[in-house]
């Protein structure tokens, strides 16, 4: 049995305790592992049936029970590339069972396990307290870093000078402790799941970006900080970590004093970040509970990190 992470989880009537390594859900649906997160603040939704088992099968295992019928996994935009792609290698390992995922965001999600219309509900970002009695387990965590050119000499920004520079308050690198040039402010399109997390965490409004360009996907904006020195963007830092070692010229900055790495990711320490989640409304059992636990283990590290997510192993 490969280990399998559950560092995210609510247990009714348990106060949350520390970050943890490995483990699994057992017959009762709660992990069992060297040390468990256990957060009041995590969300999910559905009772699922089926009786199960609680191996998780390498890819290209044989599998070990007959699971057969349909799981309907709802939610996040930002978990659905994803699950499609675990679903695929699952349905491989069963070939009797659909996984079916349908996006919608994270509400819809919740909304949906709540009310019995999907199995388990993907959602990227920590539990309200409202949802503290729903049953939450973290497949990664995403997060999003500033990037600029590596030859920039600044070092660091305060969040003051990153909503300044964003909102055209500060529009010279001179402002912020660099050279006498303009600031090329590079944006995302609205519809990443990048913007919400770095426009909430410096408390500013998209409409109200002054942004030179907008662009696309994570290595639309890290090939537009290559051609133009002076430029600064934000990224996943996933994709942003892995193209500065392969060579690309780009610099991630530290936000409030924590450097912009997967490993402070993976800690929780870097403050823009989030968790992936899928949820559920009781403890998992049977056919869904295999599902989670396979899209918490080992079995499927390598698709999260095609995806630019950080995953709990490495």
């Amino acid at each position: 049995m490969h280990s399998v992470r559950s560092p995210l989880l609510k247990v009714p009537g348990q106060a949350p305790t520390g970050i943890g390594g490995t483990g699994v859900i057992t017959g009762d649906g709660l992990p069992r592992g060297r040390t468990t997160l256990l957060l009041s603040t995590l969300l999910l939704s559905i009772w699922l049936g089926c009786a199960g088992a609680d191996a998780v099968a390498s890819p290209g295992a044989k599998s070990t029970a007959p699971w057969s019928g349909r799981l309907l996994i709802t939610g996040s935009s930002t978990i659905g590339p994803l699950m499609l792609e675990v679903g695929k290698r699952f349905q491989a390992l069963h070939p009797g069972v659909r996984i079916e995922v349908q996006t919608g965001g994270s509400n819809r999600g919740i909304k949906d396990v709540t009310q019995g219309k999907a199995d388990i509900g993907m959602v990227s970002r920590a539990l309200t307290k409202e949802e503290s009695g729903l049953f939450g387990f973290a497949i990664g965590r995403d997060g999003v870093c500033l990037v600029v050119h590596k030859s920039n000499p600044v070092y660091s920004l305060t969040s003051q000078q990153v909503a300044d520079i964003y909102t055209g308050k500060i529009t010279n690198w001179n402002k912020a402790g660099g050279r006498d040039a303009p600031i090329a402010v590079m944006n995302a399109r609205q519809e990443y799941s990048s913007v919400r997390l770095f426009t909430r965490f410096f408390g500013i409004e998209y409409a109200d970006i002054r942004a030179q360009m907008v662009l696309g996907d994570n290595l639309e904006r890290v090939n537009a900080i290559e051609e133009n020195p002076n430029g600064i963007t934000y990224l996943s830092i996933g994709t942003a970590q892995r193209q500065a070692e392969t060579g690309a010229p780009i610099k991630l900055l530290p936000v409030e004093g924590v450097a912009a790495t997967q490993r402070n990711i993976r800690s929780g320490n870097f403050p823009i970040s989030r968790p992936l989640l899928l949820v559920t409304k009781r403890p998992p059992t049977g056919m869904s509970k295999e599902f989670i636990n396979f899209s918490l283990s080992s079995s499927v590290t390598d698709l999260i990190t095609q995806h630019d997510f950080v995953p709990y192993l490495d």
